[in-house]
C-alpha cells in the first residue's frame, strides 16, 4: 500500500513541475541545521544538500533590518556567523542559493 501511495505521488510530480520544485525546496529547508540556539558568540549553520561557498547568509533584526555581521565558511558544508557583538534578543538568519533557488529563513535567539 506504501508503495502505491509513494507511486501516486511521484506520477502527481512529474505531471506537474511545480509541485516537485515545491518538494525540492521542502527537503532543502529540512538540510539546514542552525546551532547552538541559543547562541552566546557564534552560530554555525550547516547545509547538509548546498555548498556554503555558494550561499549568501545574511542576519535581520526581528523588524528586518540587515545587520553586519562576521561569516566565515568553515568547510564545504558549515558556515560561521559571528554574533557576539549582538545584543540579547531574538534575530532573523536568512539564507539564499542563486543556483537552486533556495530561500529560507530562521529565528535565533542570542543570549
Amino acid at each position: 500500500m506504501v508503495g502505491a501511495l509513494a507511486a501516486a505521488q511521484l506520477g502527481v510530480a512529474q505531471s506537474y513541475p511545480e509541485l516537485q520544485a515545491v518538494a525540492q525546496e521542502v527537503d532543502l529547508a529540512k538540510s539546514v541545521h542552525i546551532f547552538p540556539n541559543p547562541a552566546t558568540e557564534d552560530v554555525f549553520v550547516e547545509l547538509d544538500r548546498l555548498p556554503a561557498a555558494n550561499v549568501i547568509v545574511t542576519v535581520h533584526t526581528i523588524i528586518g533590518n540587515e545587520l553586519p555581521v562576521e561569516k566565515e565558511v568553515m568547510d564545504e558544508n558549515v558556515i560561521r556567523v559571528r554574533v557576539k557583538d549582538l545584543a540579547s534578543g531574538y534575530y532573523l538568519l536568512a539564507i539564499k542559493d542563486e543556483e537552486s533557488k533556495f530561500r529560507g529563513t530562521y529565528k535565533f535567539l542570542k543570549r
